[in-house]
């Protein structure tokens, strides 16, 4: 069927997610010299590394404030774009992951064409719902202790101590650069390499023109 162009992006939402891939990456850059520091040195001086870590951390915990504040009381879609209904963590769920490890490779179509209101499939939305909603806040959150953990000290002592909150900062740091890269990834798995990228520069996407409910029951709710 013909593609036709579908305005999916808001100008708000481009500007943020390019915000906070430039910030995510920083933090993974940063975080691995301050992790290696004597194998990887992109950053300059440990010193320098610290700082641009630091700043760059602020800002994706404010863009994160951005984005839940746009979704939240701007558009009012937080809920219907990131959170999956019950029925689709069963068979649409499923459809899409035997497309992305087996149809794509067939030329097979992707089950889900994406909508305004319904831009995210039902992988995308349970993936989406660990990330902003419990991996990038907790990051976040262990990062800004990390900047001064006063406020916290007695508790981090029963607890076993600042290496602790090290370590948990750490390994949310690694789901998120995986997720990341995974993201970058099944991002290119359009029509050509670049399909996806570029509804988040120009706002349109081109998407063939289905019915939803046809193809994937119990998604007319």
């Amino acid at each position: 069927m013909k593609p036709k162009l579908v305005y999916l992006q808001p100008t708000p939402v481009r500007i943020w997610h390019w915000l906070n891939a430039l910030g995510i990456v920083t933090l993974c850059i940063s975080g691995a010299q301050i992790r290696f520091p004597e194998f990887i040195t992109i950053c300059g001086s440990y010193r320098s590394a610290i700082l641009l870590h630091n700043t760059a951390g602020i800002v994706v915990a404010l863009s994160f404030s951005i984005w839940f504040f746009y979704y939240k009381w701007v558009s009012g879609a937080l809920t219907s774009l990131y959170v999956p209904k019950m029925n689709e963590l069963s068979y649409p769920l499923l459809r899409q992951l035997l497309f992305y490890c087996y149809g794509y490779f067939k030329g097979a179509s992707s089950p889900f064409h994406a909508t305004p209101d319904s831009k995210f499939n039902p992988m995308q939305k349970s993936a989406y719902l660990a990330i902003m909603f419990v991996i990038v806040p907790f990051v976040s959150l262990s990062g800004i202790a990390l900047l001064n953990i006063g406020p916290i000290r007695q508790i981090l002592l029963m607890v076993g101590g600042l290496q602790i909150l090290v370590i948990v900062h750490f390994l949310l740091a690694c789901m998120l650069g995986a997720f990341l890269m995974t993201h970058v990834y099944l991002a290119t798995l359009g029509s050509t390499p670049l399909a996806y990228f570029k509804p988040m520069w120009t706002g349109w996407e081109k998407v063939e023109h289905h019915d939803n409910t046809d193809e994937q029951p119990g998604l007319a709710e």
